[in-house]
C-alpha cells in the first residue's frame, strides 16, 4: 500500500490526484471479493438452511430482509458521518462484525439466532461499502468510473464465488463447515488493515484538496437534481427487484422447474453471478468514455427482451439467457452511482451509502415480499412477474446531462 502519487500544485488538481493508485484499487477490490463472498453464503445455503430447520420461502425471504434492510438503513448514516469524521481502520472494523456474525451462522441452532448472524453480516457490509467507495475515490485518479467499476467487480466476483463454494464445501459437510470461511474474514481484516493505513496516510492530502467535495457545480435547479435522484432511486429499486428474483430464488426456480438437483441448481446461480461480476467491470471504464447515461439506459432497459423471453425457455435457453441479463443489468449500478455524485458534489460516502444502502434495502424488502408470493403462487409466477421490471429503464429519459463532453 506503499503505491505514492505524485502531487501537482493545488490549484491545477483541486479536487484528485494525478495518477491511478491501481495498489490500493486492487486491494479494495480484493477486500470486496471477501466481503462479499462470506455475504453471498447466505443465499447460496438457503436450501440447506430450508431443509435443516423446515422454513417457509416467506421465512426465507425474512432472513435476507434482516440482512438487507439492517445494511441499507445504515450505510447512508455511515457514508454521511465518514464524509465529515474520516475513519481509515472502520474497514477493518467493519470485516471484524461479519466475521462475528460468520461464527455464528456455523453454530446457530435455530431460526431466530440465523436471523442475529444475517444482522451482524449486514452491519459489517453497512461500515465497509461507503468508506471503500470513498477511498476508491481517492485513489481513482479522476477516472471514478473505472475505479468505481473495479471496486464492484471485486464484490460481485465474490458473490459468484459464495454459491460455487457453497455446493463444494457446505452441501457435502454441513452448516458447521460455514466456520472454515472465517479464514476468508481473516484474510480481509488483514487487508484492510493496511488500505487503512495508506488512507491514514493521505487524509491529510484529501482534505486540503478537498477531494469527493470539490466537483464542478453543475447548472440544475434544486427541483432538476431531485427530479433526477428520484429516477434513479426507481431504476435501482427495478434493477434490484429482478435482481433478487434470480439471486435468492433462481435455484428454486431450477430445482421447481427442471428437476435438477441442489448442486446443480448452485453452479447455475455461479453462472449467472459470474456473469454478474463480468458486466460490472465494462459500465465503469465505458461510462468514462461515453458517459453514465447512455451506460444506464443500456443496462436497464436492455435486459428487458431477455427478462421476458426467460419464464418461456428450457434449461439450457435459461442458463444462457440469465448470462446476457448477469452481463447488461450489472454494468448499471457503477454508472448510477457516479451520476449520483456528479449530482451532488462533495458528497461521495452519503450517496454511496444512500445506493448502496438503497441496493440493499431494496432486495430486502424485495425478497421478503417475493418468497410470501412464491409461498401463495408458486416459484414460476414470481420470474415471470419480475420479467417485467426492468421496462423502468424507459424512465431514463428524464435524467438531464451532467457530463461535459468528452475527447476523442
Amino acid at each position: 500500500m506503499s503505491q505514492e502519487t505524485k502531487q501537482p500544485p493545488a490549484a491545477d488538481a483541486p479536487s484528485i490526484a494525478e495518477t491511478t493508485v491501481m495498489s490500493v484499487l486492487l486491494a479494495l477490490s480484493l477486500s470486496h471479493l471477501l466481503n462479499d463472498t462470506i455475504q453471498s453464503l447466505l443465499p447460496a445455503i438457503y436450501p440447506v438452511l430450508k431443509d435443516s430447520f423446515r422454513l417457509s420461502y416467506a421465512q426465507i425471504g425474512t432472513i435476507t430482509f434482516v440482512f438487507q434492510v439492517t445494511a441499507s438503513l445504515l450505510q447512508p448514516l455511515v457514508g454521511f458521518y465518514t464524509d465529515r469524521q474520516p475513519k481509515p481502520f472502520s474497514l477493518a472494523v467493519g470485516m471484524g462484525v461479519t466475521l462475528t456474525g460468520l461464527v455464528l451462522l456455523s453454530r446457530a441452532s435455530n431460526f431466530h439466532l440465523i436471523l442475529v448472524s444475517a444482522a451482524l453480516i449486514g452491519i459489517g457490509s453497512s461500515v465497509f461499502h461507503p468508506e471503500a467507495s470513498r477511498v476508491a475515490r481517492l485513489a481513482s485518479g479522476g477516472q471514478h468510473g473505472f475505479a468505481q467499476s473495479l471496486f464492484q467487480v471485486g464484490g460481485n466476483l465474490g458473490s459468484s464465488f459464495g454459491p460455487l463454494l457453497a455446493a463444494l464445501v457446505v452441501v457435502p459437510h454441513g452448516q458447521r463447515s460455514i466456520l472454515w470461511f472465517s479464514i476468508i474474514a481473516l484474510l480481509g481484516i488483514f487487508v484492510l488493515s493496511k488500505v487503512g493505513r495508506w488512507y491514514q496516510r493521505h487524509l491529510h492530502d484529501q482534505l486540503k484538496r478537498g477531494a469527493g467535495r470539490a466537483a464542478p457545480r453543475i447548472a440544475l435547479s434544486r427541483g432538476q437534481v431531485a427530479l433526477a435522484l428520484t429516477v434513479l432511486v426507481v431504476l435501482v429499486f427495478s434493477k434490484y427487484i429482478y435482481l433478487v428474483s434470480l439471486s435468492n430464488y433462481y435455484t428454486f426456480y431450477l430445482i421447481d422447474r427442471f428437476q435438477v438437483s441442489v448442486q446443480a441448481a448452485q453452479y447455475g446461480l455461479f453462472v449467472f453471478l459470474f456473469a454478474v461480476a463480468a458486466g460490472t467491470i465494462i459500465g465503469g471504464p465505458v461510462g468514462d468514455r461515453i458517459g453514465r447515461k447512455r451506460v444506464i439506459w443500456i443496462s436497464i432497459l436492455g435486459v428487458a427482451p431477455f427478462s421476458l423471453l426467460l419464464p418461456h425457455v428450457g434449461l439450457a435457453g435459461t442458463v444462457v439467457l440469465t448470462v446476457f441479463i448477469g452481463v447488461i443489468l450489472a454494468s448499471a449500478f457503477s454508472a448510477i452511482v457516479v451520476y449520483a455524485q456528479e449530482l451532488v458534489p462533495g458528497n461521495v460516502g452519503l450517496i454511496a451509502g444512500l445506493f448502496f444502502g438503497l441496493a440493499f434495502g431494496t432486495a430486502g424488502i424485495a425478497s421478503a415480499l417475493l418468497g410470501h408470493l412464491a409461498d401463495h403462487t408458486g416459484i414460476r409466477h414470481v420470474f415471470q412477474l419480475c420479467a417485467f421490471f426492468p421496462l423502468l429503464g424507459l424512465l431514463t429519459a428524464f435524467l438531464p446531462e451532467v457530463e461535459p463532453k468528452r475527447r476523442r
